[in-house]
């Protein structure tokens, strides 16, 4: 049986487990006095409605602590995943919270009607709020968190199924313009973008920003000059060679993060061609391995740390049934200008190469 709205009831579940109202009671509230049989029954069924409690309404500050953060990233780690780790540790530490790190696979709910597992095993544990980094989320993934108030932000979203969700980034437009112009000033005309997935507004706003770019100086971006990929290695050495190996092939390329432009590198030193003699590459992120490569990534500075921290905060605040002044926070990004870029070659004659 269902309400007049068609909400999932404790008799609905009672009814589809053939149990009573009281056990699904005590499965639904973890006690011990269920057979291990009747349990899972019910788990199946609740699970198969996609049933969650409803939580009491935010607790007291005091209250609220006792309660871990979970942080949730999608495999594998990267040298982004740890600066924002870094980032959310420091912040958690000095408000004296704990936190719970899960690795989960991205969503494979395709239509977004059924919630993720890692959503449905979320709400059954007891935390105070969830920070998801770059997370595929479904429009049930967000509807389940909300009627089970768990709040929710997500650092630099893949995709946003709604303008309510609570999210940090940073300024993806700017640090787009400001790559590509620095080429721009070195004197590039040819000059490709590597972006990551088409659904990833951070990778939209970049996109954009070097289009503007080149737009503004007069530049024309062919077709071929914008590729994508899923902001990995492999695919700048995968996409980097098909850029390169183009009959006009670019003299400059701007990658959307520090993985894909040391792949890009790659596939240059696999041709022959020298960085940044022969060709200029720069990243986006600025992490570590921007710094370690050889040579030295030029690359746009994501203040990492800082919005792992940010997002702490803004989770806290939700938490404690307090407001936030924005669903969504840029923070400011920086060019670092190291060895990967310099001026195009030129011929015996003068010409750009």
């Amino acid at each position: 049986m269902t309400t007049a709205r068609g909400k999932v009831t404790l008799a609905t579940i009672a009814e589809a487990a053939g149990v009573s109202i009281a056990t699904v009671s005590k499965v639904v509230n973890g006690r011990a006095d269920v057979s291990a049989a009747t349990r899972s029954a019910v788990q199946d069924v609740l699970q198969a409605h996609s049933y969650t409690a409803r939580r009491s309404a935010p607790q007291r500050v005091e209250q609220q602590q006792s309660a871990p953060l979970e942080l949730v990233f999608h495999p594998p780690l990267t040298p982004y995943s740890i600066e924002v780790l870094g980032g959310v540790l420091t912040a958690a530490a000095a408000a004296g919270v704990a936190v719970v790190v899960r690795l989960d696979p991205p969503s494979w709910a395709g239509n977004g009607v059924r919630s993720s597992p890692w959503v449905r095993a979320l709400v059954r544990s007891d935390r105070q709020a969830v920070i998801a980094v770059t997370s595929e989320l479904t429009p049930a993934d967000v509807t389940l968190l909300s009627r089970a108030r768990v709040p929710l932000v997500v650092i630099d979203p893949i995709n946003v199924p709604t303008s309510e969700i609570t999210s940090v980034g940073s300024t993806n437009f700017t640090g787009g313009l400001t790559a590509t112009r620095h080429l721009l000033g070195l004197g590039h005309c040819r000059i490709a973008y590597l972006g990551g997935p088409r659904t990833a507004a951070c990778n939209e706003a970049r996109l954009q920003g070097f289009r503007g770019a080149m737009e503004a100086a007069g530049q024309h971006v062919p077709r071929a000059y914008v590729r994508s990929g899923r902001f990995r290695y492999e695919d700048g050495v995968g996409e980097g060679a098909a850029l390169l190996d183009l009959p006009d092939p670019p003299t400059a390329v701007f990658a959307a993060n520090d993985e894909m432009a040391l792949g890009v590198m790659e596939a240059a030193r696999a041709r022959g061609l020298r960085i940044p003699d022969d060709l200029s590459v720069v990243g986006f992120d600025d992490t570590q391995v921007a710094r370690l490569s050889s040579p030295p990534l030029t690359s746009v500075a994501q203040p990492l740390r800082s919005m792992g921290a940010t997002a702490v905060r803004t989770a806290l605040r939700l938490a404690n049934g307090q407001a936030v002044d924005s669903h969504h926070v840029e923070l400011a990004t920086q060019l670092v200008v190291r060895a990967s870029t310099a001026a195009p070659a030129r011929d015996a004659h003068g010409w750009v190469g």
